[in-house]
């Protein structure tokens, strides 16, 4: 999907918040070159490769040492997205090489579909249950295999409500999850319920208002393509490698 065609979804929706005290990380920061820079990184993604909005590592067989799982926005093409996931994914291997880092994103029966942002948790049970068969496939398929996790947007949710979810065995062997425009940010308290914050980093550009209790898109939603090296950087410390 090229960088600007989720400017076409503005979903205006206030929600109520019960923020949670303890925080994760939460990166706020905006200058008026984040949006050129994230364009321009978009670009270069768009000409460096084709496909990248799509990896199947996992479902492909392919076991590594890390596995990195991600959820795209909404109307995001692929199953990883072109705004931040792709990016993600190519840090981490840059970092740790190809050898060692399997990519996966979250597809069908998730297709992130704008209609599901409204639902309590800002995604569908299907949507979750989606995520969540990626991370019982890596822990069947490759049980020795660190896991490392993301989301963009209404991926976020997908990522908060599958990862709260999982049972404890499973949800300890994800080792770092990043999070980019948090569409729970307020109402989980900056934080994905049950799993450590000290594991989780959560990306809200300035002026992003997902992150605020509402779903209204602006510009700042667009632009966490510029963030993928710090979250790579992040979740290659939280793997310990």
């Amino acid at each position: 999907m090229k960088f600007q065609s989720v400017a076409t979804a503005a979903l205006i929706c206030v929600v109520t918040a019960s923020p949670v005290p303890d925080r994760a990380v939460l990166v706020p920061r905006l200058n008026t070159a984040r949006l050129d820079a994230a364009r321009a990184g978009a670009a270069r993604l768009d000409t460096r490769q084709d496909g990248t909005d799509t990896s199947n590592d996992l479902v492909d067989g392919i076991c590594r040492e890390v596995t990195f799982i991600f959820a795209r926005g909404s109307l995001e093409a692929g199953n990883m997205g072109s705004i931040v996931g792709p990016q993600v994914c190519t840090d981490l291997q840059s970092t740790l090489s190809t050898d060692t880092v399997a990519c996966q994103g979250v597809g069908s029966p998730y297709n992130a579909t704008l209609a599901d942002n409204f639902l309590p948790q800002n995604t569908s049970p299907t949507d979750i249950g989606a995520a969540t068969s990626m991370f019982d496939l890596a822990n069947t398929q490759c049980p020795d295999t660190l896991i490392v996790a993301g989301g963009y947007s209404q991926g976020s949710a997908v990522m908060d409500g599958s990862i709260q979810a999982l049972p404890a065995a499973l949800m300890a062997k994800i080792k770092g999850v990043v999070l980019f425009g948090f569409t729970r940010n307020e109402q989980d308290g900056g934080r994905i319920p049950n799993y450590p914050t000290n594991e989780t980093k959560v990306y809200c550009a300035d002026g992003d208002l997902v992150c605020n209790d509402t779903l209204i898109i602006t510009p700042a939603h667009l632009t966490y393509g510029v963030d993928a090296p710090d979250a790579a950087a992040f979740l290659v410390s939280a793997l310990g490698l």
